[in-house]
């Protein structure tokens, strides 16, 4: 593959010579760049700070561009725009400029006065959070990774970690270019959200926000945040852009969003700050009429000394040059090719024939964001970051490989305008070879709708262009005219004196509102830079176009639950602010009057006595060989016949405890770590589809297995499978609905740990052996729609709580029963496992016998028996044997209550508890 330069003479062949060090990234002081400008106009940039002592030239070179409103640019080193440049380093300055905010954050003065910190003060002097030791290694790692060309990989190491702080911040950054820097702000804050500015309108989605940026080519700046509730984020607003000139553009995204949505404390961050004195003292000005505190952080402090006329002697250059009627340049000045023509050709383009243009589609998880365009959280990043890892395992399938013995191949990854973080994330992943994988030598940058002059010089860091149509869907903006303003690629080389290197391939990065046909014709970019001879891989990413449907995150203990965070997901919406609790027999009446269903509000809690709480200690110890037994046999069961990249699904509540005893077996015995969620079912009213929305957009729905402690005539079994095939129906999500139970009395499932009605210690008690959690609550007066079902935490009741005892006893007897484990587990396998119901003929006997309506009213099995003495109206228990010790808890109780006990050898379970009627009709629990 050959290149030419604008003058026409011939490129150096590929490879060109490869010096530098595997792995080494070109230093950003190389060369200098831009002093083409500075001598022939005058243009000068003039350093006057670096918290990080860099130089102002370090970071930008000087351009000349086609905008009447400002003539020259500043064209980063760093950003991955105009210039390709390493993903680690990109990564790097970002990740650097958020632990300069992270330390400005933590400093409780500011700097300057009047509101406004310029950081002027050396780090050292500054925030407690910023040490003289962390100070030094930043110094020491930006002079190697900057200015050295050594591994940025160095800066990332050195850069502390931002301390937790009570009001997280929320980020904004400014479209284009500074989407993907926003996003490492964010990230290396840990901010509660990132959003960016767009300049993409999309359908169905209003603009909760706009603002102008005067010298920018696409001056209109939208927020479009999804909710719109993101801006209402109480702490600090970081706005990010690349580079401060006035600081005006950041003035008036302040001055909007303050009349929305006022707060206290805002930090512009740039990489680059270059205003003057009365730009800073418009930040103390604005400041001082908020209220306010506004912060300017940057990686370098200078400014721009421009000569008089400076405008009209570019535009007459530029007049000049395009109109070609300056044949031959005068001393000083360039040979420059002609303009674009509307084709989108290049300026300084390669020349070798056509060359291949392939297109691939990568998968990309639902309800994931490709960016954030709508706003993203951590928790999305993550996802999102994933999922780039996946999607660059099929990019790499598709990318050319070296020759034994040869340099590697030049990949660059091309970002599409303003969607720059996910090809970044591309980028990082494909500069970094698999163990004993193919390596490549990596680059980024995106196009752009600047129009920058290019001229073909060392000295000068645009040396080549390629012009081509926008590349946006026409169904991806609202109805209007089109656009048809121009979009620019810059460079899409590797500079090497006096020519520019092609990539072996350019790697371009589509999000779901790029035409991809477009793109890949004549008239695209992948068209364009495959029709001037450079090979093309296009990517897809399949997102869905505009917002995700978000759905809440996980609680975790100690902020939900007293079980430690690794132990269970709850996917419930916290309700601990309210009173839910009510009298226990008015509530029963409510229930059964058919005037209320009883998850609409909660029983209250019972607090065992000291009789009651010593009785549960000795249950436990004498039943924690034969639980440890069945959570084996079930969790091996799932393992063998499920797979061992199962998702555990409890249901809430009496299914967590059990949930997290698979969970740690499966640990203990097989070194795996499954994810465990609990999940709110109410009889009556199906699963939590939010939740299953949750556990879809994460998980494969087929890897998910669902658990409980107990079945007893099966009304849950029953709920779940009517509720997922619902789901499955209508939202295609195709869940499995083999619930896996301890034990089985009623034979409602195939999946079981024993089908003996024995005593489960979790039984006896309510959230003091359930993390503290109460039971699940589903009433629209108190949940968004679009939320999960809700649960309340008693953190008041922790001096009774066991839940942690429980699990931490029935563990530390797993070794003792690996071999009894095997041999039940192997007989189950061989054994009859068949799905009978058997029970419900015996509970609906039962009904007949006591002339109760409903058959809800009857609660067969140790576990169902519990429940009715410890949060219904019990009328009477039915016992099989008179001394059995796994009911000694339930004679407890009964006595404690006044409620009669009957012996009834005829019973096909262990006991039974029949609910006292009080009226006719029932919603009453399953």
């Amino acid at each position: 593959m050959t290149a030419t330069t604008i003058d026409g003479s011939p490129a150096a062949p590929w490879p060109p010579d490869r010096s530098r060090p595997a792995g080494a990234v070109e230093p950003v002081g190389q060369a200098a760049p831009g002093c083409w400008v500075r001598t022939t106009f005058g243009v000068r940039l003039q350093t006057t700070g670096s918290p990080v002592g860099l130089a102002v030239d370090d970071l930008v070179r000087l351009a000349l561009r086609h905008n009447p409103r400002r003539a020259h640019l500043l064209v980063s080193t760093v950003l991955g725009k105009h210039l390709p440049v390493h993903p680690d380093l990109v990564t790097a300055a970002g990740r650097l400029l958020g632990a300069l905010v992270a330390r400005e954050l933590d400093d409780p003065d500011p700097g300057s006065g009047g509101g406004s910190a310029v950081a002027t003060a050396e780090p050292a002097t500054r925030s407690t959070g910023w040490t003289a030791t962390v100070d030094a290694a930043v110094r020491a790692a930006v002079r190697s990774a900057l200015r050295e060309g050594a591994d940025p990989a160095v800066l990332l190491a050195a850069l502390p970690a931002p301390p937790p702080r009570p009001r997280p911040a929320l980020v904004l950054g400014y479209a284009e270019t500074a989407t993907a820097l926003g996003h490492l702000v964010a990230d290396q804050l840990h901010a509660e959200w990132y959003l960016h500015s767009t300049r993409r309108a999309v359908p169905g989605v209003a603009a909760t926000a706009s603002f102008e940026e005067a010298h920018s080519h696409a001056t209109t700046h939208l927020l479009l945040p999804q909710p719109p509730a993101i801006l209402d984020a109480d702490g600090p607003l970081v706005l990010v852009d690349d580079e401060l000139s006035t600081g005006a553009t950041a003035l008036a995204t302040i001055r909007a969003l303050q009349a929305a949505r006022p707060r206290d404390r805002y930090v512009v961050a740039s990489l680059v700050d270059l205003r003057s004195a009365d730009d800073v003292r418009a930040f103390d000005d604005l400041a001082a009429e908020l209220g306010a505190r506004i912060d300017a952080v940057s990686l370098v402090r200078g400014r721009v000394d421009l000569p008089p006329g400076l405008a009209a002697a570019v535009a007459g250059y530029l007049a000049r040059t395009i109109a070609g009627s300056d044949p031959v340049p005068p001393a000083g000045e360039p040979a420059v090719a002609s303009h674009d023509d509307p084709s989108g050709t290049t300026t300084g383009r390669a020349t070798g024939g056509p060359a291949a243009l392939r297109r691939l589609d990568v998968g990309w998880p639902r309800a994931t964001a490709d960016g954030a365009r709508h706003g993203v959280h951590p928790a999305d990043s993550a996802r999102l970051s994933a999922a780039a890892a996946a999607a660059a395992v099929a990019v790499r399938g598709a990318l050319p490989v070296a020759p034994p013995g040869g340099p590697p191949p030049r990949v660059l990854v091309l970002g599409v305008e303003e969607f720059m973080y996910l090809p970044l994330l591309l980028a990082r992943q494909l500069a970094r070879p698999a163990s004993g994988g193919p390596a490549w030598d990596v680059r980024y940058q995106s196009t752009t709708r600047s129009p920058v002059h290019p001229v073909d010089r060392p000295d000068y860091p645009v040396r080549r262009r390629w012009r081509f149509a926008a590349t946006d869907r026409p169904d991806a903006a609202p109805s209007g005219p089109p656009d048809t303003a121009p979009r620019f690629l810059y460079n899409a080389g590797w500079p090497g004196g006096s020519t520019v290197t092609d990539p072996d391939v350019v790697v371009l990065v589509a999000d779901a509102g790029t035409d991809v046909d477009l793109a890949c014709s004549p008239s695209g970019p992948a068209g364009a830079l495959a029709a001037a001879g450079i090979p093309v891989l296009a990517v897809r990413v399949a997102a869905t176009p505009g917002p995700v449907a978000r759905t809440p995150e996980p609680l975790r203990g100690p902020e939900f639950g007293s079980y430690v965070a690794d132990d269970v997901g709850w996917l419930v919406t916290d309700l601990s602010h309210l009173d839910l609790e009510g009298d226990l027999e008015q509530r029963e009446r409510l229930v059964q009057s058919g005037l209320g269903h009883y998850a609409e509000s909660l029983p209250r809690e019972y607090v065992p006595d000291a009789a009651y709480r010593q009785l549960f200690q000795r249950t436990m110890i004498a039943t924690a060989t034969r639980l440890a037994t069945a959570v084996g046999v079930v969790t091996e069961l799932v393992l063998a016949e499920r797979g061992s990249d199962v998702v555990l699904a409890s249901l809430a509540r009496a299914g967590t405890p059990v949930g997290i005893l698979m969970r740690r077996w499966a640990a203990h015995r097989h070194g795996l770590d499954l994810p465990h969620y609990a999940v709110s079912i109410v009889r009556g009213r199906g699963i939590d589809r939010v939740a299953l929305r949750f556990l879809a957009d994460r998980h494969d729905p087929a890897r998910v297995v669902f658990v409980d402690g107990w079945t007893g005539k099966g009304a849950i079994a029953r709920e779940l499978t009517e509720a997922l095939w619902a789901v499955r129906e209508s939202e295609g999500l195709a869940f499995d609905d083999d619930l896996a139970v301890l034990a089985d009395p009623g034979r409602c499932v195939r999946t079981f740990g024993t089908r003996d009605d024995f005593l489960i210690a979790s039984a006896c008690l309510n959230s003091t052996v359930s993390g503290l959690v109460s039971r699940t609550v589903l009433n629209p007066a108190y949940l968004r729609p679009d939320g999960f079902h809700g649960a309340k935490f008693y953190r008041e009741l922790a001096g009774d709580d066991v839940s942690e005892l429980l699990v931490d006893t029935v563990a530390a007897g797993f070794d003792g029963v690996a071999d009894e484990v095997a041999r039940q587990c192997a007989a189950i396998r061989a054994g009859d496992r068949t799905v009978t119901f058997a029970g419900w003929a015996a509970v609906e006997e039962l009904q007949r016998e006591f002339g109760i309506e409903d058959v809800h009213f009857v609660k067969p099995g140790v576990g169902e028996t519990t429940r009715v003495l410890l949060r219904r109206i019990p009328w009477r228990i039915l016992l099989r044997e008179r001394d059995n010790p796994d009911h000694e808890h339930l004679r407890l109780l009964a006595a404690d209550r006044g409620v009669p006990v009957e012996i009834r050898p005829d019973l096909p379970y262990s006991c039974v508890g029949l609910i006292r009627p009080l009226g006719a009709g029932d919603r009453g629990e399953g």
